[in-house]
């Protein structure tokens, strides 16, 4: 084994680096992204017992489940978007590993979002955070903490109201910024999408979803557990299933921080 690795494993053992799970249980109450009748909603999260040490198999126990790729915490590849449609490597399977790997930076809008849940990361906020964090590099996660996921009630996470649902994202601007003048590779947000809730109504719409997967950047939905994060200095790694073909995967986001 490397030094390099074989050090990494010394720190985790004596407990000099820490392991966060950003990850949102999955469950049949996990709530869902609502969109419009007209349009094929994804299935909710479903599990059934298959055996239980019992006549159905004496030794083992084990379970069956369906849901869609986009539930709960999940992985949004390229091929989710239309303008990432005919991009090479574009669907969870086809992703290089390397890729689901980076440093993480983290930026708090969370005093802006009680306030505004409407509230959108502009570029003055990017300026700002560079200003005291750094350049963002390239091959980065960009990880928007609002303190989202600390709302427990379904109906408060979503807060669909008449005009539609009403939560944090990112403004169009910022968006471009980071996926083409930063190179990252992609967004993560404590919603259930990486767009605002009102971003259906935005030009163009779902601005973030349009601009990443456009240029080949991925989406990480439904994170918690941002504010165990420095705003530098943590790894994520974020490893889809290898579904083939998929658009996007639920999966585990672990960061490795001091």
């Amino acid at each position: 084994m490397s030094g390099t690795l074989t050090k990494l494993l010394g720190e985790l053992y004596r407990g000099r680096l820490r392991v966060i799970d950003l990850t949102q249980p999955l469950s049949p109450q996990t709530p869902l992204l609502p969109l419009p009748r007209q349009w094929n909603n994804t299935p909710a999260f479903k599990m059934w017992e298959l055996s239980r040490y019992d006549d159905r198999g004496p030794a083992w126990y084990w379970n069956a489940f369906e849901t869609g790729e986009h539930t709960g915490t999940h992985f949004d590849a390229p091929v989710h978007w239309v303008s990432g449609k005919d991009l090479p490597n574009n669907t969870v399977d086809q992703i290089p590993p390397e890729k689901f790997i980076g440093p993480a930076c983290v930026i708090d809008v969370s005093a802006e979002a009680a306030k505004n849940p409407d509230c959108l990361l502009t570029l003055d906020h990017l300026g700002q955070w560079e200003a005291q964090h750094g350049r963002i590099p390239r091959g980065a996660w960009f990880l928007l903490r609002t303190s989202w996921s600390k709302k427990t009630n379904p109906k408060d996470y979503i807060n669909a109201q008449s005009t539609g649902p009403h939560t944090p994202g990112f403004a169009k601007e910022a968006s471009a910024f980071l996926a083409a003048e930063r190179d990252v590779l992609g967004v993560g947000v404590e919603t259930v999408g990486t767009d605002a809730g009102q971003a259906s109504t935005f030009d163009p719409p779902f601005p973030n979803h349009y601009l990443m997967h456009g240029r080949g950047k991925f989406g990480l939905a439904s994170l918690c557990n941002l504010d165990q994060l420095p705003p530098t200095g943590a790894v994520v790694i974020a490893a889809p299933l290898k579904i083939v073909g998929g658009s996007g995967s639920p999966l585990r986001v672990l960061a490795i921080t001091p």
